[in-house]
């Protein structure tokens, strides 16, 4: 029996509640073997006593019937993981008041696009607002908002947010050439989030947008327990295969006590000039979600050719005065309605 071998026997425990599983995310720092005995010690941040109890479980279901294994052993030392800041007007961030993650679960729904959207809604309202693209591998936002301009650094090492349409922006689109692609793995993932969160001057801000990729992996991990979320924007459209993923999304959230401020249903439907709506993915999948789930629909957002067009030409739709857009109106009454909820 070799350290590498339990290792390998615990790539089978998943951090409840996302799809990765512990060794991956690192969080098993020494497996000692010596005959007889087999001791793992990890170490996570959280704040709900059941995460650590499931992977205690799920650690002694991979290892005790091992042949050779001995006694195991399991050390889980629990550190206090930054509590969401809901109703404090205060984050961990420095110079920002309230987090937002939006998130899905599923790639296609249309997610960074709303995120973008959402951001400059905000922004209108009068708040100060700041959006992080956390999607490392297809980073969209340089593109959505129309600069490839490259960001500064200030006295302090601290990275200097792009500013376009009124927000500061951060996104490894800013980092890279157009056709470069992102290749890293999962340590180095978790070290690029943490440096746009914490080593970025997001200064006077109200509100942070984080647009996070698909999937419950490294990075939203990562997010949780850098930062203080104060709750979470779910986007699906209306049919079955995407509200799967926005039940993954909610539960995922739920395992690390990060409040679920609302559903956003995002492609509702099609307007022809004629005024007829046509359901392109199907009825009101959304709204009998959010009350299924018990969370607010926040907003409907139908689907319309100049909202590609906008966000290919880097003038998001929200940009256009809601009297002459039916898009960005679904945008900026959704912008409203999470302010209410999440006041500064």
């Amino acid at each position: 029996m070799t350290p590498d071998f339990i290792r390998d026997a615990l790539r089978q425990v998943k951090y409840p509640g996302f799809s990765r599983d512990i060794v991956s995310f690192g969080l098993v720092k020494d497996v000692t073997c010596t005959p007889g005995q087999t001791t793992v010690k990890i170490e996570i941040q959280t704040r709900d006593p059941k995460i650590p109890e499931e992977i205690f479980r799920a650690c002694h279901a991979a290892l005790d019937n091992l042949p050779d294994v001995g006694s195991v052993k399991i050390d889980i030392d629990v550190k206090d993981a930054p509590a969401a800041a809901s109703g404090t007007g205060k984050s961990s961030i420095p110079g920002v008041k309230r987090i937002i993650a939006v998130a899905s679960c599923k790639g296609g729904v249309g997610k960074s696009t709303v995120a973008a959207n959402l951001a400059i809604a905000l922004a209108a309202t009068g708040a100060k607002v700041g959006l992080c693209d956390c999607d490392l591998y297809g980073p969209s936002v340089a593109q959505m908002f129309g600069t490839r301009e490259r960001p500064n650094a200030n006295e302090q090492d601290e990275i200097i947010p792009i500013e376009a349409h009124g927000l500061k922006l951060m996104s490894m689109g800013f980092l890279l050439e157009d056709s470069s692609p992102v290749i890293v793995r999962g340590p180095m993932a978790t070290r690029y989030t943490q440096q746009f969160l914490r080593q970025v001057a997001w200064e006077n801000l109200d509100y942070l947008i984080l647009d996070l990729p698909p999937g419950t992996g490294d990075i939203q991990l990562t997010i949780v327990q850098t930062v203080s979320v104060d709750g979470a924007v779910i986007v699906t459209t209306p049919q079955e295969v995407a509200l799967i993923d926005a039940r993954k999304a909610v539960a995922m959230f739920a395992k690390v006590n990060v409040p679920i401020l609302g559903l956003i249903e995002n492609m509702s439907w099609f307007e022809c000039d004629a005024g007829k709506r046509y359901h392109l993915f199907g009825d009101g999948g959304g709204v009998r979600e959010a009350a299924t789930m018990r969370v607010p629909l926040l907003g409907q957002i139908p689907i319309d050719v100049e909202t590609r067009q906008r966000g290919d030409s880097g003038a998001p739709v929200a940009l256009v005065d809601p009297s002459l857009s039916k898009v960005s109106a679904a945008f900026h009454h959704t912008a409203t309605t999470l302010r209410a909820k999440l006041p500064v």
